[in-house]
């Protein structure tokens, strides 16, 4: 094809065909009528028609384009129907006369015309965020088309097209004629230019083959996978199959993703990996890969102008507009050679290492070896109560050290915890990529190798042969352009008037380039290769090593039992905590929105103290005397209503339940105890017993031992009776149950129950529910038992205990989790005579339970909990919290209610508000996001579509914002 044939093409508009015209095109040839809606194309006109129970799509092309170029598509479809583990893709549908292709005139204008079946599936152009599966899932399909497009030929696959990254440069310079904005035509000539410098050294050991070259984000389909995120498993369109560079046909694909990616080019780097573990790329074509990129996105930019000046209604063309440009903003203003590092690691290619044998010392005046490495990461033992957050913090840490030893540094490639920026959706740039020297002032500072010296105000460079050496700190003499010998004096430290100065010390492998100081942890290895660590100038110490959170979940899941589960299929390192936020090894902080473990919050201060002095005295178990264990029974008893005046302490509350469990057998002589279908309240054998939630257990419902009578759980948002007053309703159901046990003459031991359906999402019980469960149970000598472990202690806000909400009394409270703050501690408050029952069957105790550290911990918890009034602030905060929860539900139908109050609140998300069809597997993947986004939060309910809302108390009306705006940034850009 000649070049003047391509330049005509790459002028033409759609074909002018109407849909009454595609309609009567459809009924003539192919005997099929039906509705049609018009589909999105570039130069041709796609028309999908819905018949019967079968759809197809309708694609009309301007006869300029030869038929054996249609025939080569239909081939290639036919091709990979043929390959067992090939890529979904459409069925080519013969005309009524057996034709494949048929040429028509409509209005004196020729065109040639195919039908294909419809793919199903969802596209993932318009969804803003793709995350990692999807990303990764792109170039996994890109691969196997590829790889199964191998040892497929066809006369039509050697032709010239626009899109053909071969020829990205000569088909830039003809677009370019149509663009009329001379800045941005200037840019895109820039670019190209810059990517062709780079690409022409390795064109000649690329790779050609028969390439899709459209695997894109608006060209496959596909379907949601186990977490609810979308799974690229089919192609939709062969329009711009050619014999092509195969890394070009990866370099399509990557280029579409970046209008994904959030400004962040390294978002392509999952579809990277994929694409090489199925057909791997070799060396040369990574190197190429991102001068590709940038190729193709420039391609697209131009083109869409020169369209749209084309086919200015082209409303396909213009609502890609958008696309187009950030994928252009994205990938020219990424550093090339950072690109090009990053894609190498990611798929095993290692960057040559800078070589140092030769190289001399940078502070001849100081013992390199006699630097002390400071550790400022997430783990460093300097880092305590917020310390961390004070200005310069590390800078008082590295000056501390360098005045107790001579001199000191910070250490290469740590992340650093002062950089973890609280209630922030983006990854701290925290990966240091440099190293910072204290020392005394007016020591001399040498070139480690010859170089050229450039000077930029006060920070100096010294251009060598491999690498460039950046300084900062130093006073010196020497001028502006100066070629330095090996060893010469660059200059001394500075001192502004102290005994010691600071010197900054950086390398960096392109010489023209003034690097960042720090890196994002998914940039991390991509930067490090250009920026090499200057621990060969200072000391091996000087160079952190890097967290390994996937080698460590490894060893956790080699010996640790695997019934014990983790969050996240792939979970972040959490190492420290800190009031309402939680810490990664690679200095992420995320806002932690599920602990209500941790009622006061992370590593209280006072708790923290307390613990540390009470170990320091004595810690053994309760059946020994001190004055603590009395203390906080005292304090406890309190806190109960009139009459619950007996405590035992526990460690948790699987062990509170069970023991409560146990207390009603033994005052009552009976076994059978009723409980509430979908909850959960423990481990034990007796309290797993009463737990019926199929979201813990999955045999839950098949598994109850005999003495087990599960009532209907009041779930009055999706329950068998809906609403706050059905309590009556559901209370028929317990009255029938006891009815049951009453007829057997076996007698009832029992009721136990959350005072709030916590299980649920904090849902409300019905009016009145408790205390006609009470009265029938106390009716038949059983006792009443609340379940407080998740929703009392002040969490609610309104009220220190949940039961009170339904102004009824139990028997018998049972309370963990938040009471130790982390600490495993729980208690049982009972009556004293119901307390004594247990004596029938000897005496009790629990090791952790009542120990004097126990006790010093939930004493300490109450001070702090009424000091700090923690419960005002869970009232306060979670009416705010819930106020911008409800306020969402006006924009995104899927949250179908907003459960609880104060901070235990729960978002139940549903496909349709009126049959409450619960969305899990896009509950799943909110959380994964929210993860991304800095949110720790799980999936919960016996339909798994419930997050469950049970911050630290301690959260703040910031942190509660923040949440909501996440939650609405994952809501609108999709998850």
């Amino acid at each position: 094809m000649a070049d003047a044939t391509l330049a005509n093409r790459m002028q033409l508009p759609r074909p002018d065909i109407t849909p009454e015209e595609a309609a009567e095109i459809l009924q003539t040839h192919y005997g099929l009528s039906g509705a049609l809606s018009e589909l999105g194309s570039q130069q041709d006109r796609n028309y999908r028609i819905n018949a019967g129970d079968k759809a197809y799509v309708l694609k009309i092309c301007r006869a300029e384009y030869e038929e054996v170029e249609l025939e080569a598509q239909n081939a290639a479809i036919r091709h990979l129907h043929a390959k067992p583990d090939a890529p979904r893709v459409p069925d080519v549908v013969p005309s009524q006369d057996g034709r494949d292709i048929l040429a028509i005139t409509v209005r004196e204008q020729d065109y040639l015309i195919r039908l294909l079946g419809f793919l199903p599936g969802q596209t993932l152009t318009q969804r803003k965020h793709l995350p990692a599966a999807s990303t990764a899932g792109l170039g996994a399909l890109s691969a196997r088309l590829a790889r199964d497009l191998a040892d497929f030929d066809h006369p039509g696959l050697h032709r010239n097209l626009q899109w053909d990254l071969r020829r990205a440069g000569p088909v830039a310079v003809q677009l370019l004629s149509a663009i009329t904005d001379h800045e941005a035509r200037d840019r895109i000539a820039k670019a190209m230019v810059a990517a062709v410098k780079r690409i022409q050294p390795l064109a000649t050991a690329l790779r050609v083959q028969p390439v899709h070259h459209d695997v894109t984000d608006d060209n496959v389909v596909s379907h949601p996978d186990a977490h609810g995120q979308p799974v690229p498993d089919g192609v939709i369109d062969f329009g711009d199959i050619i014999q092509g560079w195969l890394v070009g046909d990866l370099a399509v694909t990557c280029a579409s993703l970046l209008h994904h990616a959030d400004g962040n080019p390294f978002h392509i780097l999952p579809a990277i990996k994929a694409y090489h573990a199925i057909y791997p790329l070799e060396e040369a074509e990574a190197k190429a890969l991102w001068p590709l990129i940038v190729a193709r996105a420039v391609i697209l930019a131009a083109s869409t102008e020169q369209q749209l000046a084309i086919d200015p209604d082209n409303e396909y063309v213009r609502g890609n507009l958008d696309f187009e440009r950030e994928i252009f903003d994205v990938a020219t203003n990424a550093q090339p050679d950072v690109m090009e590092a990053a894609i190498l690691r990611a798929i095993g290619f290692d960057v040559a290492p800078i070589a140092t044998d030769g190289w001399s010392a940078l502070l001849p005046d100081i013992d390199a070896q006699e630097i002390v490495a400071v550790d400022l990461s997430v783990t460093s033992h300097d880092f305590v109560d917020g310390n961390w957050q004070k200005p310069d913090m590390d800078w008082r840490l590295l000056a501390q050290a360098a005045i107790a030893s001579g001199a000191a540094a910070t250490r290469y490639g740590e992340f650093r915890l002062s950089l973890a920026t609280p209630l922030s959706m983006a990854q701290p740039q925290s990966f240091a990529l440099h190293s910072d020297v204290c020392l005394p002032a007016g020591a001399t500072v040498a070139a480690p190798f010859p170089g050229l010296f450039q000077r930029q105000g006060q920070h100096l460079v010294l251009i060598g042969e491999e690498v460039s050496l950046h300084l900062d700190g130093i006073e010196t003499d020497l001028e502006d352009g100066m070629t330095i010998e090996q060893g010469a004096a660059l200059g001394t430290i500075g001192s502004e008037g102290s005994a010691i100065g600071g010197l900054r010390v950086q390398l960096c492998r392109v010489p023209a380039l003034e690097p960042p100081l720090f890196a994002t942890a998914d940039q991390a290895d991509g930067w490090s290769a250009i920026c090499p660590s200057p621990a060969a100038l200072l000391n091996a110490a000087c160079e952190a090593p890097r967290p390994d959170a996937a080698s460590l979940l490894s060893l956790r899941n080699a010996r640790f039992a695997k019934p014990q589960k983790h969050y996240y299929e792939f979970p972040p390192q959490i190492e420290r905590g800190w009031r309402e936020f939680l810490f990664d090894t690679q200095g992420r902080c995320y806002l932690d929105m599920v602990n209500n473990v941790t009622t006061l919050g992370h590593a209280h201060p006072r708790l923290t103290a307390a613990v540390a002095q009470q170990w320091s005295l004595l810690n053994t178990n309760s059946r020994f005397h001190y004055a603590a264990v009395a203390e906080f029974s005292e304090r406890l008893a309190m806190l109960a209503p009139e009459g619950l005046d007996s405590v035992f302490l526990v460690n948790s509350g699987s062990e509170a339940n069970d023991l409560a469990i146990r207390l009603a057998w033994a005052h009552t002589g009976k076994k059978n105890m009723l409980c509430l279908l979908e909850a959960y309240h423990g481990w034990t054998i007796a309290s797993d017993a009463v737990s019926t939630s199929i979201a813990d257990n999955p045999q839950a419902l098949t598994t109850r031992p005999d003495w087990v009578h599960p009532v209907i759980s009041p779930n009055t948002y999706r329950g068998a009776f809906r609403g706050p007053d059905s309590g009556a309703d559901y209370l028929v159901d317990v009255a029938e149950k006891l009815q049951a046990i009453d007829e057997k003459g076996e007698g009832l031991a029992g009721f136990i129950a959350e005072s709030v359906y916590g299980n649920a999402g904090g849902i409300a019980l019905p009016h009145g529910y408790l205390a006609g469960a009470y009265e029938a149970t106390r009716k038949r000598g059983g006792l009443c038992i609340a379940d407080e472990v998740q929703v009392g202690y002040g969490r609610l806000g309104e009220h220190f205990w949940g039961f009170e909400t339904q102004g009824v009394v139990p028997d018998i409270i049972t309370i963990a989790k938040g009471m130790g703050n982390g600490h495993p501690l729980g208690a049982v408050i009972t009556r004293r005579e119901i307390a004594e029952s247990l004596e029938k069957e000897g005496y009790f105790f629990s090791s952790a339970g009542g120990s004097p550290v126990s006790c010093a911990v939930g004493l300490t918890v109450l001070d702090i909990l009424k000091g700090e009034n923690l419960q005002e602030n869970a009232r306060v905060v979670g009416d705010r919290l819930k106020a911008g929860l409800i306020a969402l539900m006006d924009h995104f139908p899927l949250i179908g209610a907003v459960h609880g109050t104060g901070l235990y609140l729960g978002v139940e998300f549903v496909r349709d508000r009126e049959t409450l069809t619960p969305a899990t597997e896009e509950t799943a993947a909110i959380c994964e996001r929210l993860l991304d986004l800095g949110v720790i939060m799980q999936p919960t309910g016996d339909h798994l579509n419930v997050l469950k809302i049970k911050p630290p108390l301690c959260l703040s009306a910031d942190s509660a914002d923040f949440f909501v705006k996440a939650l609405e940034k994952v809501l609108e850009d999709g998850f």
